[in-house]
């Protein structure tokens, strides 16, 4: 498994920091986004730009359910067309195309009464960010992230030049826009940056950290990798991982490699971990993660 991972970062809430020996190569961070559109969806609340608990227009469901995946709406992953055409190295459909496939498969569960992990939920909420904002995500990741924590590697992907300058070659034949609530791009040290400074209280306020933490509670294992017991948050993964450690973050997979940048809040000096490794299975980051705290 070790020799499979190209860089990862940890940051201790002491002030200790390792890194691999590729500190300047960059990858996508697929899903850990999700953490990055919350967290500028809680700060736009913080400034009372945004209602988290209001319905959007025309839509039984609220941010907050967006952001926590139980509104209801179903995802892309099902749909066999979405899957050949990313792995044909086609160009993305548009958006209409893509939300009219995952809306005809039915809503799973009226609004809060179930959990079902959906991107195209978090591109709802991307848009609802920007629509209400009017300002585009790019610009919320600069104000509130980048530019305060003086973070230089992070930008939105939206082009395949810039997955051409990723470190796996098979990054120059995918365009990001096939996923649709955004990719953010950058590298390990910053994507540990990120989570660490929201556990340290450098993004958010200590109420709204709390706000973001609270999760739905999912159940136990997962198979191939160490959750034990999990539940998710406000654009977190939260639970708890091998021998009861307790982990918070966010995992991301796409056609070539993973990640895994979690919180371990309970250990003796609490560490903030990004893993990224090729291959499809996050179960391989987040156990070498895991592995990091452990050494």
């Amino acid at each position: 498994m070790a020799d499979k991972i190209f860089n990862w970062c940890s940051i201790s809430l002491s002030g200790r920091r390792e890194t691999s020996a590729l500190p300047n190569a960059r990858f996508p961070y697929w899903s850990f986004t999700k953490t990055v559109i919350a967290i500028c969806a809680l700060k736009l609340s913080e400034a009372g730009v945004i209602d988290l608990d209001a319905p959007l227009a025309g839509e039984a469901f609220t941010l907050r359910q967006l952001l926590m995946h139980t509104a209801g709406l179903n995802d892309y992953a099902q749909i066999a067309e979405y899957h050949r055409d990313v792995a044909a190295n086609q160009l993305p459909w548009p958006r209409e195309r893509l939300l009219e496939a995952v809306l005809a498969q039915g809503p799973l569960f009226t609004p809060g009464n179930g959990w079902c992990y959906s991107n195209v939920g978090y591109m709802l909420a991307r848009e609802h960010i920007e629509a209400v904002s009017g300002k585009p995500f790019a610009h919320w990741v600069a104000e509130f992230i980048s530019l305060p924590l003086e973070l230089h590697s992070v930008e939105l992907a939206t082009t395949q030049a810039q997955f051409a300058t990723l470190h796996w070659k098979a990054a120059a034949h995918y365009h990001p826009g096939w996923v649709y609530h955004g990719c953010l791009i950058g590298t390990a040290s910053d994507a540990a940056s990120i989570l660490h400074a929201l556990f340290c209280g450098k993004l958010v306020s200590t109420a709204t950290r709390e706000q973001m933490l609270m999760r739905y509670p999912l159940g136990g294992a997962i198979e191939g990798r160490p959750w034990t017991e999990c539940g998710y948050a406000l654009g977190l993964m939260s639970g708890r991982v091998a021998d009861g450690v307790r982990a918070i973050g966010h995992s991301g997979a796409g056609p070539f490699c993973v990640n895994a940048v979690y919180h371990f809040p309970d250990s003796e000096d609490p560490m903030t971990v990004a893993c990224f490794t090729e291959g499809s299975h996050e179960g391989v980051a987040e156990y070498y993660a895991l592995n990091l705290l452990r050494r």
